[in-house]
């Protein structure tokens, strides 16, 4: 991921004193792919924000029809941490009651315009222990997940008390399908286990490290990815000959930055027979949640053992 933190605050800043100062007059701006679930008409369902879709399906799930969703990011072609939100996107923030935000730096935008609301703030980095400079993915981490429905859990009870035990039941629910995930996870390591992968970008590390395997990727061009810098030639280099030294039994490739670098790394795992497992950042869309992406990735992920 090559992306500065809080490069588009200014702008956002502007944006969000503009709807201030408007009140209920928004640009009509169609916000990037947002989408929006649960109880869309009802005037009682808790309005809820969540800055990227695969934390907004576990705010659906978690809330069931006692929630109306909005989440701003569902577009596999653009990345979270490079976009500008619209004034439209800005006034669903001030709109909600509660916000579900990434956070490490992942989503700024969506974490300043969460600060000018009274809303209850879910920072699911935060939740878990991350902060700013940790790896960002974390929605890949069994660990945050369940933190982090925890904490969307206890936002709802707040701002909804009186159907406390509605969210205390999809909360049940929702660990119940995470923990077979994690079996299915468990499962999977048994093939995944010890294996050498190298990634384009360490957007999925942390399901890699769940199904504990071995991240094999070249340090110069890890390290110039993990710094937002680019890999000098002979970092490609580094990276093309260890694949065809068979030093790499997998590769992992964000196609949401694809670019003549990483044209050239899939190339060469391509020509020496290497498996490529290809995600995005962005939940793809027929996906109906968080879980079941995760699901299809410990698949795919398998099977390119």
């Amino acid at each position: 991921m090559r992306h500065t933190p809080g490069m588009n605050g200014h702008s956002t800043l502007t944006r969000i004193a503009a709807v201030a100062a408007a009140g209920a007059t928004v640009l009509a701006v169609a916000a990037c792919g947002s989408s929006t679930t649960g109880a869309s008409s009802g005037s009682q369902a808790v309005p809820v924000v969540a800055s990227i879709n695969q934390w907004g399906s576990v705010a659906h799930d978690l809330g069931g029809s006692n929630v109306n969703v909005t989440s701003i990011m569902s577009n596999t072609k653009v990345e979270a941490h490079d976009y500008e939100p619209t004034s439209q996107d800005v006034m669903q923030f001030t709109k909600a009651k509660v916000v579900v935000v990434n956070g490490a730096g992942y989503d700024s935008w969506a974490s300043k315009a969460a600060q000018s609301t009274s809303a209850t703030v879910v920072d699911a980095a935060r939740a878990a222990g991350k902060k700013t400079g940790d790896n960002p993915h974390v929605w890949f981490s069994a660990a945050v997940r369940n933190d982090v429905a925890d904490a969307i859990t206890r936002a709802y009870t707040k701002a909804d008390p009186s159907h406390k035990a509605e969210y205390t039941q999809l909360n049940r629910k929702w660990h119940a399908r995470e923990q077979a995930l994690e079996k299915r996870i468990a499962a999977a390591s048994v093939r995944t286990a010890h294996v050498r992968y190298a990634a384009t970008e360490s957007v999925a590390w942390y399901l890699a490290h769940d199904l504990k395997m071995s991240d094999a990727t070249p340090r110069g061009y890890a390290q110039a990815s993990a710094n937002e810098s680019e890999p000098t030639p002979g970092d490609i280099t580094s990276f093309q000959k260890a694949l065809a030294r068979g030093d790499i039994a997998m590769l992992v490739f964000n196609s949401q930055e694809a670019d003549s670098v990483t044209d050239q790394i899939t190339g060469s795992a391509t020509s020496n027979g290497v498996p490529i497992v290809s995600l995005t950042e962005q939940m793809p869309q027929k996906y109906d949640d968080l879980l079941a992406w995760m699901g299809a990735l410990v698949t795919e992920f398998s099977k390119a053992a």
